[in-house]
């Protein structure tokens, strides 16, 4: 029986960075999480122990705090993730692919009663901007996206015409709470785009057609969202979502003498349902390694 090296990267995980842009009075934050692994000659490393084509993990995480400084910043973080493989591959000859992911937090300015504040911040809840840059030699990819954005519609939902069998207990119903946390990433066609207004309109396209369309399922709610922003923009190849559906179950009143006209709900936390799917342009170019080790997307 043979045994060999199968595929592998290595790097320094969750390397935190916040730059402060202290250009003016008006101070800017940059809060970002990256994750940098590289991919190359790396047979000996595994199987002889030979460390001479193996860049430390520490030096990754270092590069990434000096080159914010000598970048002047980070900027849209599919940039900062762009410059930062083609810095570890162009930069190292035994280095011939790089994947680099970054998640962005947002900070919003404190408003005073004299107005948004010059240099105080507050966190903006769970959603997190997120971006995977892959480099393989020459060729380029870059995911952008976000998760953790939770979104509720009151009304506007339904749910009825499913198969049934023996074990079905759920009631079917024309009216009822729709709740989610949309994980979404995007998948570019090329790599020189404003990546922060492109975002801005994915974002806000997910959002609008999570709102206007009357839900007949969780599923037609995602498909309507990436179609919306197919439809609005070439440069994306395609969309994938996840989504868990977060039941909310009316509250049986009746032994307390109380109707319940839909207003009183169980918010459950689990089980859930997950809601899976991409949303695709037919003429969309070949994906390569853009996906390549994203879990969690089908």
């Amino acid at each position: 029986m043979g045994i060999r090296l199968g595929e592998n990267q290595y790097g320094k995980a969750e390397v935190r960075l916040v730059h402060i842009d202290r250009g003016t009075d008006v101070h800017r934050i940059k809060d970002v999480n990256v994750t940098s692994q590289l991919r190359g000659d790396l047979e000996t490393v595994h199987t002889l122990g030979d460390n001479s084509t193996c860049l430390p993990t520490d030096t990754q995480k270092n590069t990434v705090y000096a080159k914010a400084r000598e970048w002047g910043g980070v900027g849209a973080i599919e940039d900062f993730a762009l410059r930062l493989a083609r810095h570890f591959v162009d930069e190292h000859p035994y280095v011939h692919g790089a994947r680099q992911e970054v998640h962005e937090y947002s900070w919003e300015r404190i408003t005073t009663s004299r107005g948004p504040h010059d240099h105080a911040f507050s966190r903006r809840g769970a959603e997190t901007r997120t971006t995977v840059v892959t480099k393989s030699g020459a060729e380029e990819w870059v995911l952008s996206g976000f998760e953790g954005l939770t979104v509720l519609k009151s009304t506007g939902s339904e749910f009825r015409g499913y198969p049934k069998t023996r074990y079905t207990t759920l009631s079917e119903t024309d009216d009822r709470i729709l709740a989610t946390d949309v994980t979404a990433r995007w998948r570019y066609v090329g790599v020189d785009h404003d990546f922060d207004d492109l975002y801005a309109s994915v974002r806000a396209l997910c959002l609008e057609a999570f709102a206007e369309t009357h839900s007949l399922a969780l599923q037609q709610t995602l498909y309507q969202m990436g179609k919306a922003v197919l439809e609005a923009h070439r440069q994306v190849a395609e969309i994938r979502f996840s989504m868990p559906n977060n039941h909310h179950f009316l509250v049986d009143l009746s032994p307390f003498g109380l109707d319940n006209p839909n207003e009183v709900f169980f918010a459950a936390d689990r089980p859930y349902g997950r809601i899976e799917a991409a949303v695709e342009r037919d003429d969309a170019p070949d994906p390569g390694d853009a996906w390549r080790s994203v879990p969690g997307f089908v």
